[in-house]
């Protein structure tokens, strides 16, 4: 069983950890993290989830495990879900994002990944590809785009229109 920390509405630990996929209290959130992937042609690395978790692109995401830092929870996603691993610090924490019961913290990464190279975590992804802003776009207005990326993916936005 897989379990995760709970905090409080300040992102304090409350000493309590809940299992994968139960309901918790409200007033209680768990940490979610999202990587945007950019490569040197300013393509995004997106992940087609598998059809049983509705067959949408997404960004590669997850939640930390209990005890994992929100870093340790990204890194761990990327290395299971699409066999990418990298250097703490080459991911750049750049947004948190408090919805009603969780912390969304938003990395962004600038690397060139071949996805030839790629193990992907078959009952979590089907498919990687890297797709231009246009291309991005127009899998949002086809709703072929995970809706609950959505916000996330319009800060990474925000992100960029800042030159950062």
């Amino acid at each position: 069983m897989e379990y995760r920390d709970l905090f409080d509405g300040n992102r304090n630990p409350i000493g309590e950890k809940v299992a994968k996929g139960e309901k918790f209290g409200a007033g209680k959130f768990i940490v979610v993290v999202m990587v945007f992937i950019e490569n040197s042609k300013g393509e995004m690395l997106l992940q087609k989830r598998a059809e049983s978790k509705g067959g949408k692109w997404a960004t590669t995401g997850g939640h930390p495990t209990s005890g994992q830092s929100s870093r340790e929870g990204m890194l761990a996603e990327l290395k299971e879900e699409i066999g990418v691993e990298v250097a703490p610090e080459e991911l750049v924490l750049f947004k948190t994002i408090k919805t009603q019961k969780t912390f969304e913290d938003l990395y962004y990464l600038h690397k060139d990944i071949d996805i030839k190279g790629t193990k992907l975590q078959k009952d979590e992804v089907q498919d990687l590809g890297w797709f231009s802003k246009a291309e991005v776009e127009n899998l949002i207005a086809t709703n072929q785009f995970f809706t609950p990326h959505l916000e996330p993916y319009f800060e990474y936005l925000k992100l960029k229109q800042e030159g950062k």
